[in-house]
């Protein structure tokens, strides 16, 4: 049976995403970050033999190896990762309305905390498929940015996107794969608030997402943003 860590597993996509490697017969380590959430014990009480839920939260690389420990007593090869948590931090109308003190935890959660993830795992993987996955954003692609306010957000994707960047240049060669998913506009509940707009339901971003994370490519040489609709993005 193959493995997947998911992190940022306790609602919307990350929840879709565990439940949809579930339905393919995967084993799913969940990463649960809040904790007064009830979804992952629901989805635990389905599929009570091919899920542990994980305490995991990708700003602290104790959380993360605290997490690897646990998955290790469990199974000896982890054969994917999905990172999925994200933070969306704050916005401003203009660089001189930038509040600096909310700009740190998205860049620490969506780019380091890949990082983190990858490091933390990468010895459990080593006989598996060797396969990392990345939720990003077309937010973070410059040449079709669009937006005019300064995003924290916005900026942390791109961080994201050179990290899994330079990511690739070292491992790939080394039999490691990469998948990066942009799911588009997701009706996704936020800091408390439920979910509103958006164009995608998160069922529908995962359905689209695990198909992609699990295929091999005839092109694993290339690593490439694919959005829900199968469509490539410039990265």
């Amino acid at each position: 049976m193959k493995t997947v860590f998911v992190t940022g597993a306790d609602r919307n996509i990350g929840l879709e995403i565990s439940r949809e490697f579930l339905r393919r017969g995967w084993f799913v380590y969940a990463g649960r970050y809040i904790m007064d959430l009830g979804y992952l014990d629901e989805l635990k009480a389905e599929y009570p033999e091919t899920m542990q839920i994980v305490d995991a939260d990708v700003a602290s690389m104790e959380s993360l190896k605290a997490a690897a420990e646990a998955v290790k007593q469990t199974t000896g090869t982890l054969d994917m990762v999905v990172h999925n948590a994200a933070a969306f931090g704050d916005h401003a109308p203009n660089a001189q309305a930038v509040d600096f003190s909310r700009f740190w935890i998205p860049y620490n959660v969506n780019a380091l905390g890949a990082m983190r993830l990858v490091q933390a795992f990468m010895p459990l993987m080593q006989q598996g498929m060797k396969r990392l996955c990345f939720v990003s954003s077309e937010a973070g692609v410059v040449s079709v940015a669009h937006r005019t306010e300064v995003s924290s957000y916005c900026m942390s994707k791109t961080a994201l996107n050179m990290a899994l960047r330079l990511m690739f240049n070292q491992l790939q060669p080394e039999g490691w794969t990469f998948r990066l998913f942009h799911p588009g506009w997701v009706r996704s509940a936020k800091d408390g608030r439920p979910a509103r707009g958006g164009k995608f339901e998160p069922w529908e971003a995962a359905a689209s997402a695990v198909p992609q994370f699990i295929e091999d490519r005839e092109w694993e040489d290339r690593m490439v943003l694919i959005d829900n609709e199968d469509a490539a993005w410039p990265f």
